[in-house]
Parts: C-alpha cells; sequence; structure tokens
C-alpha cells in the first residue's frame, strides 16, 4: 500500500480580495455561458435602477458598443460616492469596486427598497471585465477611475467641473473567463424593456452601436402594459376579453396583472424589487394560493360545480399568465433570495402579503358575474380535459409497461456496460447515420439507437396516439425506466441520452421534435440533467499540407468565417457535411462520440413558465412560430428549454 499525500497547513488556500470570484465565477453569476455573460449586464443594471426605485434617478442609457463586447450603463442618480473612506483609507469608489460585500444598501438610510442586497455585484463585473472604468458625476466633478479584472490601475482621478450627476460604468468581459464574450443586443433589450415595464415612468434608452440604432422605453401603463405585450407575443386572447390588475401600496407594494387564455399552460413571470425571479418563490406561491382560494370560493358559494367533476389546483391555473411585481421596503434587512443570481425569493412573509391580496379577486367575481361564469367554465374544462389526458396517459403508461416486458428493441445497438452511470444512448437520425455511429463507438459505454425520420409531436398529438407510435415505443424500451406517471429514474438504463442529429434544419427540427416528448413524457430526465443534445460539425478545414497540414472541426458558419479571418491563409480546403451519415466512423468517433474531444449541450429548465410557452408557440397548434425559428435559426438551431 502506497503512503499517501501529506496533508497540511500549508495545503490550505486562502482566497482574498476578488481572487474568489476569478477562481469560481459560476458561483457568482450562475456559469460562464451566455447566460452568465448577460448576468454581468443586469448586475450594473440593477443598481442604476435601484437609484430610479429609490427616486434618485429617472433615466438610464446603456449602451452596446462597436464590436459587441463592451458595454456602458449610465445613469442620473446620485453618483457612488468618491470621498476616503474612514477604514479603508481609499475612495469609496474603488472599495466599492474592489471588495465583496461592499455597498450602501446594507441599512436603510439610503436605499428604503433596493435588487442588490449582498454588495458584489459591480465588483464581480468588475473581477471578470478585462477593461472596467467607473464615472461619476457627483459634488460639482467629474471624477474617473480604471480597472482590469477587478485592480485598480490607478487612483480615482478628480477632473473638469460639472453641474450634472450620476454614474456611467463601462466594462469589456475577459475573454480568459468566458468561452463567448459578443453580447446579444436582443436579449439587452429584453432586459431594458422589463426594467421599463416594472418601473413606471423610467425612461430606459438603448443604444446600439453595432446596428446603429437607439430606441427608447418607458410605460405609463407598467405590468399592465407588460402583460398587453406578453399576450401579442404568445397570439393568445384574454378569456372574457379580460385583463384584471390588483394593487396593494401599503407595506409589501404589489401589483399584479393577470388574465385566463385559451392556452394549456400557466405561466407566470415575478419579480421582486425589479429581479426577476425565474423560478419564482415565496410570492408566486403566494398568488397561485391565493387565485385558487378565490376561484374556488366563488365556485363553491355558487355551487357551480357539476357532479362527478373534482377540481384542483392546476385546473383552476390552467392558461393563466400573470406578471407580478413585487417591493418589500426595508429590503436590506428582509429580502432573502437562493444565491447570488436572485432566481428565487424566500421570504415566507411575503406569501401571506401577495395570499390575501390575490384573494380579493373573488370581490371582482362576485361584481361581474358575466364574466365569471365564463372563466368558471373554462376550469371546469380544464378539469374534464386533465381527467382525459390522464386516462390516456396511463394508457400509455400500460402499452410501453407491455413493451418492457419484451425484448429491446432491433434496432437498438446496446453497450455491453450494464452501469448507467457509465452508460450513454446516442438517439440518431436514420439507418445511414445509425450505421456509422455504430462502427465508430465505444462498445462498451456507447449504445446506438436510430429513429426513422420526423417523429411524432407530442405536444399537439393525444397522449394515445403518443402511446401507439412505435418510434417512441422502441426509444422508452430502451431507455428502461417506464413513462408518464410509471416513470422511475432508478431504472433508467443509461447516465446521458444524447440526441444527436444532423446539423441542418431538419436535423434540428427532429432533436426539438424529441425534446418536446422528453418535456411532456419524461420530464425527470430532463431536471436530473440525463438529457444532452450532440452537437456535430459542419466542416473541416485543412490548413497546408503532408507533415505540415492542420485540421480544424467548425461547427458553426459564423465558427467558420473568424476560423479564416484570423488565420488569414489562403490554403484552405473546405469540406462540408450534409449529414452524419456522410463521415466515416473515425470522423465521428473523432468529432462527436470521444468523451475526450466532443460537444455536448446540457438540456435544462430554466424557466418553467417560459419554457411552456415556448413549446405551445413551438409545437402547438399555430405552426408559424415553429416555421419561423427553424427558417431563422437553419443549419444551427440550439434549443434550450
Amino acid at each position: 500500500m502506497s503512503a499517501a499525500p501529506s496533508y497540511g497547513a500549508e495545503d490550505i488556500e486562502v482566497l482574498e480580495g476578488l481572487d474568489p470570484v476569478r477562481r469560481r465565477p459560476g458561483m457568482y453569476i450562475g456559469g460562464t455561458e451566455k447566460a452568465g455573460l448577460h448576468h454581468l449586464v443586469r448586475e450594473i443594471l440593477d443598481n442604476s435602477v435601484d437609484e430610479a426605485m429609490n427616486g434618485h434617478a429617472d433615466e438610464i442609457h446603456l449602451t452596446l458598443h462597436k464590436g459587441g463586447e463592451s458595454v456602458s450603463v449610465r445613469d442620473n442618480g446620485r453618483g457612488i460616492p468618491v470621498d476616503k473612506h474612514p477604514k479603508f483609507k481609499k475612495s469609496a469608489l474603488e472599495v466599492i469596486l474592489t471588495t465583496l460585500h461592499a455597498g450602501g444598501k446594507f441599512s436603510e438610510r439610503n436605499y428604503a427598497s433596493a435588487g442588490g442586497l449582498h454588495g458584489v455585484g459591480a465588483s464581480v463585473v468588475n473581477a471578470l471585465s478585462i477593461d472596467f472604468r467607473a464615472t461619476v458625476w457627483r459634488d460639482g466633478y467629474e471624477w474617473t477611475q480604471s480597472f482590469s479584472r477587478g485592480k485598480s490601475e490607478a487612483a480615482v482621478k478628480k477632473g473638469r467641473k460639472i453641474r450634472k450627476r450620476g454614474t456611467e460604468i463601462f466594462f469589456t468581459p475577459d475573454p480568459e473567463i468566458f468561452r463567448v464574450t459578443e453580447f446579444s443586443a436582443a436579449e439587452i433589450e429584453q432586459m431594458l424593456k422589463e426594467k421599463a415595464f416594472l418601473n413606471k415612468g423610467l425612461k430606459l434608452i438603448f443604444e446600439n452601436q453595432v446596428a446603429g440604432t437607439k430606441d427608447e422605453f418607458l410605460f405609463e401603463d407598467g405590468v399592465q402594459s407588460y402583460l398587453s405585450a406578453l399576450l401579442e407575443e404568445s397570439k393568445h386572447e384574454p378569456v372574457g376579453n379580460e385583463r384584471f390588475v390588483l394593487e396593494q401600496e401599503d407595506g409589501v407594494r404589489i401589483e399584479a396583472a393577470f388574465c385566463w387564455t385559451e392556452g394549456t399552460n400557466e405561466r407566470i413571470l415575478s419579480y421582486v424589487n425589479g429581479i426577476h425571479t425565474k423560478s419564482g418563490g415565496s410570492h408566486a406561491d403566494g398568488f397561485k394560493a391565493g387565485i385558487v382560494k378565490a376561484v374556488r370560493n366563488y365556485i363553491s358559494v355558487h355551487d357551480l360545480l357539476p357532479r362527478g367533476v373534482k377540481l384542483v389546483a392546476e385546473d383552476i391555473r390552467e392558461g393563466i399568465l400573470c406578471v407580478l411585481s413585487v417591493n418589500v421596503p426595508g429590503a436590506i434587512s428582509q429580502l432573502q433570495f437562493q444565491g447570488q443570481t436572485k432566481d428565487k425569493l424566500n421570504n415566507p412573509e411575503v406569501v401571506g402579503a401577495v395570499d390575501a391580496l390575490t384573494r380579493s379577486f373573488e370581490n371582482v367575481l362576485n361584481e361581474n358575474p358575466n364574466l365569471a361564469s365564463v372563466i368558471v367554465e373554462r376550469v371546469i374544462l380544464a378539469s374534464k380535459a386533465r381527467a382525459a389526458a390522464r386516462a390516456a396517459s396511463q394508457n400509455v403508461s400500460r402499452k410501453i409497461g407491455a413493451n418492457r416486458r419484451l425484448n429491446l428493441p432491433g434496432k437498438l445497438a446496446d453497450c455491453s456496460s450494464t452501469s448507467p452511470a457509465k452508460s450513454e444512448l446516442f438517439i440518431v437520425e436514420g439507418d445511414s447515420a445509425g450505421g456509422t455511429a455504430k462502427q465508430g463507438r465505444d462498445r462498451k459505454t456507447q449504445a446506438i439507437l436510430p429513429l426513422r425520420g420526423k417523429v411524432l409531436n407530442a405536444i399537439s398529438a393525444p397522449a394515445d396516439k403518443v402511446g401507439a407510435n412505435k418510434e417512441f415505443q422502441n426509444l422508452i424500451s430502451a431507455l428502461g425506466c417506464g413513462v408518464g406517471d410509471s416513470l422511475q429514474l432508478s431504472r433508467l438504463r443509461y447516465g446521458k441520452v444524447i440526441i444527436l442529429t444532423d446539423a441542418d434544419a431538419d436535423g434540428m427540427h427532429i432533436a426539438a421534435l424529441l425534446m418536446a416528448f422528453f418535456y411532456r413524457f419524461m420530464r425527470p430526465l430532463i431536471e436530473e440533467g440525463h438529457l444532452y443534445i450532440g452537437l456535430s460539425p459542419l466542416y473541416r478545414i485543412r490548413f497546408g499540407s503532408g507533415k505540415n497540414e492542420e485540421l480544424a472541426w467548425v461547427y458553426t458558419d459564423e465558427e467558420k468565417d473568424a476560423l479564416l479571418k484570423k488565420t488569414k491563409r489562403r490554403a484552405a480546403h473546405i469540406t462540408r457535411f450534409k449529414g452524419l451519415g456522410e463521415m466515416n466512423s473515425k470522423t465521428l468517433w473523432e468529432t462527436t462520440l470521444d468523451p475526450k474531444t466532443r460537444k455536448l449541450l446540457k438540456i435544462r429548465i430554466d424557466d418553467l413558465g417560459e419554457s411552456e410557452a415556448m413549446l405551445e408557440s413551438l409545437f402547438g397548434k399555430d405552426s408559424s412560430g415553429r416555421y419561423e425559428l427553424i427558417q431563422e435559426h437553419a443549419p444551427r438551431l440550439e434549443v434550450d428549454v
């Protein structure tokens, strides 16, 4: 037995300053991909919005600079303090931007309510930026200071005399941290619209220097305007052609704009102090509980429930679309978010406040009996549809259960490993790709299941039709864990289930249809991180020849153009792959199957409501949304559920 390596006090590391942020950025911004990159913008923008929320600013100007890799946010608020901090003997500006948990929001003296509470947002952005510049207009002068990767390049500099006030933060994310550093103008625009909807009278200006455009967002009706925009986007009409607004000003300030639609998805967009809580939390729970009580009480008091019909909470909330905005005064000491990315609100006391307001909706129903009857009819129909769907789903489970007792599908090339943790299933498109994948795979750990053509649309098709579909029967039999209510993850035969299709519009359509099936009938596979998309290259590019030959695999047209521009070589031989079946087995292994070199995208559900809305748009009865998305993003379409 070999001696154990020494482990003593000298092996204990203490990360100081902003080093923890650079070493573990995911703890602070959720990750270093696209979502994490745009979280930087949110952190800086939220600080300016906090100024406006507390009555110190009424205009915010965001600029996406030329090249698309730098952003600046300017407000006309009070300006970050620049005088010397009594303890740290340097400017308060530098303390705030270089020290974790430093800021003016830990007491109620400066901010009655705020979304930024931990004093880490601006310093985190600074730590993860290669170029970070702060300009402050305060005390009659312009003050500037520059930073790189969280370290100041010089002390704060006093500049020209000026009457205006406010703060501007310019930053360029560090390419050592982020794989992609180009911001999405569409995502930033949506971010700004969202802030304008939630803050009545606040003007937000978006200057997009990449596209040469400038837009202003100002909504006097707040969340009511937001609800109208969402309805227009979803192409749904409100039931009874009525939208409802509930408001409370005393204590916890609450605004809820909502309606029922003819869609089947429940979508609640919840916010607290201007922060989008994607995973909901106590305020969303309060709305859900309150609306159920209000409708259920109305139905009970007026004896409107038909015999044999049993209502559950989901029946009442089916098709509901809601924008819920909560502002908690004194948030500095009370507000509790789950994690720095603030995806979920944890304050239990907020539940009661929102619940009480929402329950008052029963009064609205009592005052509008004709409208109430339309809503009640919609709820009862939802209950009947749920009962019918459950019966059909049980039928699907019985059919699949019978199949599972038979042999595995004949087209399945199984792996020899019986350990799910080591086993992978590749779902491929067609026999040609299946044959190549079977030859190129690692037979010990990789199984291949070819499917024939485009599978059934599992979102719009009846459950019994899905259960009778041969391709889905083969897939579920191969996975071995059941489906629907009978699904047991402990019986899943493969730790990774990888959808691998051609890198064109048809292939991505098939991948999206498969994800829709998993979402509807096998969602725990997604929730527990078992479902992936395998990326196959679009191009093989050879530079030079013979011993000096260099080979590059490229996955998008943009990647190809960037590579050719970067290398500036004319002797480039480019091969475009039309499909997986065109590759030989060795190439498929090197680019797509080999765990050391392949690229996988894990499918995850970031926001259940948004996922439901997206799938309804893509795979519901109205096919226009699906067609537009496929055409816009072909030949490379990534659907992130």
